[in-house]
């Protein structure tokens, strides 16, 4: 699960290129709310963790309650990887 955490801060600081040190982004920094991410870098991050982490987003699923911070983006990946499973 860590590695989820590691990659994703990784795409967020370099990929994305948000105005934030790497010590300012934390686990629970919150990325729409506060205004950190755009909705263009909202659907940048949702075509990202499609392809890194093999999984698929549903329209109403690509809201700030599932993208709002590197805790609530990895609770979302680890619940759609385990739903893909059961499937």
């Amino acid at each position: 699960m860590a590695q989820i955490k590691t990659q994703l801060r990784e795409y967020l600081l370099t990929e994305l290129n948000l105005p934030l040190q790497p010590e300012e982004l934390q686990d629970d920094t919150l990325l729409v709310s506060d205004r950190i991410m755009d909705s263009i870098s909202s659907l940048m991050l949702v075509e990202y963790l499609e392809k890194t982490f093999n999984i698929s987003f549903e329209p109403h699923e690509v809201t700030a309650e599932n993208l709002d911070s590197i805790n609530i983006i990895e609770a979302f990946v680890n619940h759609k990887q385990v739903s893909a499973k059961a499937a």
